[in-house]
């Protein structure tokens, strides 16, 4: 029967093209709108390192106190450590992996004569940070705990960036010009950008803006006074590099690596250990107030996706809902029209049933049509998107699988329920009054 009902259908929206191209336009601008926020959304707030994001946690100390907060958070706690909490984690070695980190600008030289200098963001962090991060290699490792020691003078670059200097050969071993310094390469990443950038979501614009050009050791960083290029908050302004050190200013990223639960709730109490012997030196004059964070956990608390983008998701589906309102209109319209056929088709017999699915039926292949519509839709407006988004932020605009299909179901199964109605008011008609009205 379904056969039956479906080559009906298509008959049926064979007899007005005008009226049946009105209804899927409809569905179409409805599904489009809404596909294209969706889709832009899903990827903004989806779950960057999904295999690893329930055992990377940022942690995170309260060192300025309940009464020298410059920017209070909800739970008075900053995203960011000083220098002396990131380096007094680190030597407590409480985690399975860890690492303090920040990112820094410095100048490259190129050893060939066609390209000139230029700037480099880096990233200065412990070894911990590429097995952490599941980050791929495409030449070479990260450099090793005892470059860590050593304060070596090693980096880890880029694909990008060794396209760019190296032409994309092996450069493993090479050396790179830093700031007038020479450093050796040991690694060369592969194609690696989560998106947000969960690790660093202090600024906005590091959330979904260009990622890092290169890696160095933390310690590296601190001997060569490379100041951060991300920020930094201050109670009092210090004198100096070893002022910052010295001083309670938060400038610092801290991660760790915890297996399971149990792990987790040791290095919460290392970590409220850590905060009470602060206490108890005298440092923190109030009670330990330290928070661990996972992955989901902190974007949430991080405000990654903005409450605009939620309205714009909300609006978006309004909209298709006023489209689905059309198209409910012009479905019982079309019924209006069609109440004699209805009449006769009552006449000779056929149940209450019959007439629902025919009618539910046509609205599916409605739905159908406009789905594939908004389909299409939804693929021109990202790529309108990509020409105002950054390049790094493209990767929103990509529509998968998944989209496809719910971008189908959302269309017929939306069509279907705006046709309820219509195809009640279709069980309504009157044999007789419709007959007589012929």
């Amino acid at each position: 029967m379904f056969a039956y009902y479906l080559g009906l259908a298509l008959r049926s929206l064979k007899r007005n093209v005008m009226l049946t191209v009105l209804m899927i336009a409809a569905i179409g601008v409805g599904i489009g709108a809404s596909m294209t926020t969706l889709t832009v959304f899903r990827a903004m707030d989806g779950d960057p390192i999904p295999q690893k994001s329930a055992r990377l946690f940022a942690v995170q100390i309260d060192n300025w106190g309940p009464e020298n907060r410059s920017h209070p958070s909800s739970d008075g706690l900053d995203s960011m450590l000083s220098y002396t909490d990131g380096l007094g984690l680190m030597n407590a070695h409480a985690a399975h992996r860890q690492t303090a980190m920040y990112t820094t600008a410095m100048a490259l030289t190129p050893s060939a004569s066609q390209l000139k200098p230029f700037m480099v963001v880096a990233r200065a962090s412990y070894a911990d940070f590429f097995p952490m991060f599941d980050v791929p290699f495409r030449f070479g490792s990260q450099w090793s705990a005892a470059d860590d020691a050593a304060h070596a003078d090693v980096v880890v670059i880029t694909r990008e960036l060794n396209d760019k200097v190296f032409g994309g050969t092996d450069s493993v071993g090479k050396t790179v010009n830093l700031d007038d310094h020479e450093y050796r390469v040991a690694g060369v990443l592969d194609a690696w950008s989560p998106l947000p950038r969960f690790y660093d979501v202090h600024s906005s614009d590091k959330r979904f803006g260009k990622g890092d050009d290169l890696y160095l050791p933390f310690t590296r960083a601190i001997d060569g006074a490379m100041t951060t290029a991300g920020g930094m908050s201050c109670k009092d302004e210090p004198s100096g590099w070893e002022g910052i050190l010295h001083s309670e200013c938060i400038w610092l990223q801290f991660w760790v690596e915890l297996p399971d639960a149990a792990a987790v709730v040791r290095y919460r109490g290392a970590l409220n250990n850590y905060a009470a012997d602060q206490q108890r030196s005298g440092r923190f004059h109030w009670p330990p107030h330290t928070q661990l964070r996972d992955v989901r956990q902190w974007l949430i608390y991080q405000h990654v996706v903005s409450d605009e983008v939620h309205i714009l998701v909300l609006v978006s589906f309004s909209f298709l809902f006023v489209c689905l309102l059309n198209a409910m209109g012009l479905m019982l319209a079309k019924i209006v029209g069609r109440a004699g056929e209805i009449g006769v088709r009552r006449a000779l017999g056929a149940a209450r049933g019959a007439i629902v699915a025919q009618w539910l039926i046509e609205a599916g292949v409605i739905g159908f049509a406009g789905g594939l519509a908004g389909l299409a839709l939804t693929v021109l407006g990202l790529l309108g998107l990509r020409s105002l988004l950054s390049e790094s932020m493209i990767e929103l605009t990509r529509i998968d699988v998944a989209d496809v299909g719910i971008a189908i179901l959302l269309a017929v199964a939306a069509t279907v329920l705006a046709g309820l109605y219509p195809t009640w008011r279709a069980t309504q008609v009157q044999p007789a009054w419709a007959l007589k009205s012929q």
